[in-house]
């Protein structure tokens, strides 16, 4: 059986550097466009072994996860700003430059 989960993960590690995916956008990918919420869940559980890109999926809006995730918003926007993620003024990502668009770069 195909899990949400493992659906999840496949389109995560499809992110290129210096791209960003929003959870809405890993939701749809993973058939399910209503569960973004669950995307974080899953990859708040992902198994360290597979070393997903999850530092690449963000809100819609472009801002980082929260506090707690990734040892902080630092921690995360070190690790993108290393890719090449360039940000706003107010500290959103440029999803203009950025937002992974897969049908496109498939």
């Amino acid at each position: 059986m195909d899990s949400f989960n493992a659906r999840v993960y496949r389109a995560v590690a499809k992110i290129p550097e210096g791209k960003v995916a929003t959870y809405g956008l890993i939701a749809g990918l993973a058939g399910s466009p209503r569960a973004s919420r669950q995307v974080g869940w899953a990859m708040h559980g992902s198994p360290r072994g597979l070393r997903l890109p999850c530092h690449r999926v963000v809100n819609r809006t472009g801002a980082l996860a929260p506090e707690g995730v990734f040892g902080g918003r630092d921690v995360q926007r070190a690790m993108l700003e290393a890719e090449g993620v360039t940000f706003l003024g107010d500290g959103r990502i440029d999803m203009r430059k950025h937002l992974w668009e897969p049908d496109v770069e498939a």
